[in-house]
């Protein structure tokens, strides 16, 4: 129907005929001579009808409305000098219609302005309940241009650099719940049976490389019934990557080598190789956090030895309970941040609560390097210890030092908020910087309080430390996670290949051999069968995408989205279904809708 892409066009067409298709994006007349914004996937040109240079389509331009769909011949002509739009591929040139045909009419008024000149802000409900229109608009369709160039560029550099080989992994799978909630999806054949859908590719892929496959890779649809955020989604896609025969050296300048591709490719940027690394306990002691945004400073600083025997029981009772008491510096605080915000009601305070925290505790140096707190903290300090907590924290006049103390992960938490916060409230965070680092060193586990277990920090499948071995319930894990901007695009590890390493793994997370023989036999048997040593990474496309576009929400760079109430708004999903469906099932709803 068609012989451009309206965005193809420039001045190397002018004289040519071109027949384009697409909507009208807006229309203008101006004494006489109606102009048409034509759109499509491609970009924007303008169309002329003139009633003495073009009188055959006059008549059919004249009806056209925002957002008809039409198929337009005409002549590609130079545009005037005054007229021409630099901002635009095509705003050299202009098609002067001889033919139009309306091929679709607009029928019901639009929900909202789809135009690419127009910049009116729309509730996300709205775009979402009437998605396709939200996806002809410039922004929505520029972002999954992006995703698009995104995936086209990972496939390239793996494929014809890097030997990678893609493979389809199953949907159907088996649940085993080790973190996010499994979607179940009854078996109608094996009644009483259920499928999971998968939160990763992950047994299939180790599975894979016990096969032989030895570089494979998928972009690949996960699945987790999980509370949502603004970066997550019920469905969600990630790129999975499963290697044999590399050390973790290889695996990280692979991965370095992959990411720059991408910046390269996508926004023609250079970066910086090798990436810096962090231990996690490093960044844990430093940022309060395994994804630390390190484009600007506020470091904590741990001064729980300092005040450990204050008379200031906040402090001396969360260090003799276990915990610790952090401080967080921030220059020209005194300035930026006055008393009312860090007391009960203020933002600040606000945050810290919400992340956990008691309260906060502050101390202001002062022009003359004496220092403004309450006077419980004030008058527990030796003259030594004050002298020490300044040069600690690198303090000067102005400086405020804002405290944590109780349980490290409390305090932890609370202040890595509170860093974010007042960087972006004062301005700190260059938007304009690309800051990647790995961190490195987990640890295998973690306690979780309410089932009384260790489980495993990343999954029960990640390699212990070889060194680590003789005390593998405090062992450090061979993983690895990639950190752009205080965000992880993705992580991985080096996995267990051995039977006997993976089986005290299990014991390790309270399964019996009987218990793991049921949910992974599979897996142990393969892993008699000669499985060679193996690792692997998956980045959340969603989200990497979303930073590449300098988006706020992955559920701009994903088509059709769910709302945080893991709702489709424009099909309805999830809905009731038949009551013959259940009963094929043998499924029945207990649920009752509240009164």
């Amino acid at each position: 129907m068609r012989t451009h892409y309206c965005g193809q066009l420039h001045s190397e067409h002018i004289g040519e005929t071109v027949t384009l298709c697409g909507w009208v994006d807006r229309r203008r007349d101006h004494g006489g001579v109606i102009f048409i914004d034509l759109r499509d996937r491609s970009g924007v040109v303008q169309i002329v009808s003139d009633p003495e240079r073009t009188p055959a389509s006059y008549a059919d331009c004249d009806r056209l409305r925002n957002e008809y769909v039409v198929k337009i011949t005409g002549r590609v002509s130079q545009r005037p000098e005054e007229s021409r739009n630099p901002r635009l591929p095509s705003g050299e040139i202009e098609i002067y219609a001889d033919r139009i045909e309306v091929l679709n009419a607009v029928h019901k008024p639009l929900p909202f302005q789809v135009s690419s000149a127009d910049n009116e802000s729309v509730r996300e409900e709205l775009r979402l309940k009437y998605r396709y229109l939200d996806l002809r608009r410039e922004r929505m369709a520029r972002n999954m241009q992006l995703r698009h160039q995104v995936i086209k560029s990972i496939r390239r550099f793996l494929e014809d650099q890097q030997h990678f080989m893609e493979v389809e992994t199953p949907i159907l799978t088996r649940s085993t719940p080790e973190g996010a909630r499994d979607y179940l999806v009854p078996s109608r054949v094996n009644s009483g049976e259920w499928y999971a859908l998968p939160q990763s590719p992950q047994l299939f892929k180790q599975l894979l490389m016990v096969a032989g496959c030895d570089r494979y890779y998928q972009i690949a649809r996960c699945f987790r019934d999980e509370d949502l955020r603004a970066d997550r989604q019920p469905e969600f896609t990630q790129l999975d990557m499963e290697m044999s025969f590399m050390s973790l050296e290889e695996i990280l300048e692979l991965n370095e080598s992959l990411i720059c591709h991408i910046f390269k490719t996508i926004k023609d940027i250079d970066i910086p190789r090798p990436f810096p690394r962090i231990t996690y306990k490093d960044a844990m002691d430093r940022y309060g956090t395994d994804r630390p945004d390190t484009r600007y400073g506020l470091e904590l600083v741990d001064v729980s030895d300092l005040v450990k025997d204050s008379g200031f029981k906040v402090f001396s009772g969360a260090v003799a309970s276990g915990g610790i008491v952090k401080i967080l510096p921030i220059p020209e605080g005194n300035a930026a941040i006055s008393n009312v915000r860090i007391k009960p009601k203020g933002d600040l305070f606000q945050e810290a609560v919400e992340a956990g925290g008691q309260g906060l505790a502050y101390i202001r140096v002062k022009e003359d390097g004496e220092i403004d707190t309450i006077g419980a903290i004030k008058d527990n300090l030796t003259p030594e210890q004050k002298a020490e907590l300044l040069a600690r924290t690198q303090a000067k006049p102005g400086h405020l030092l804002l405290f944590g103390a109780g349980q490290t992960a409390i305090v932890n938490k609370t202040l890595d908020r509170l860093r974010q916060v007042i960087a972006r409230q004062l301005g700190m965070v260059d938007q304009n910087k690309i800051n990647l680092l790995w961190v490195t060193d987990f640890p295998m586990f973690e306690w979780n309080a309410d089932e009384k277990r260790l489980e495993a920090l990343h999954h029960p499948f990640t390699c212990p430390n070889p060194d680590d071995l003789a005390d593998i319930k405090n062992a450090r894990a061979l993983a690895y996670d990639v950190v752009y901007n205080g965000l992880e695009i993705g992580g991985g590890s080096m996995r267990i290949y051995q039977r006997e390493i993976q089986e005290k793994v299990f014991e390790a997370i309270g399964l019996s051999p009987e218990e793991a023989y049921n949910k992974f036999g599979f897996l142990l048997d393969a892993f008699d069968f000669g499985t060679p040593p193996h690792a692997g990474i998956a980045y959340g496309l969603d989200r990497f995408v979303m930073l590449l576009a300098g988006e706020e929400s992955i559920r701009d760079v994903i088509a059709f989205p769910k709302t945080q109430q893991a709702r489709c708004l424009l099909t309805g999903a999830p809905a009731s279904v038949d009551t013959k469906q259940l009963k094929e099932l043998h499924v029945a709803s207990t649920y009752k809708p509240k009164s």
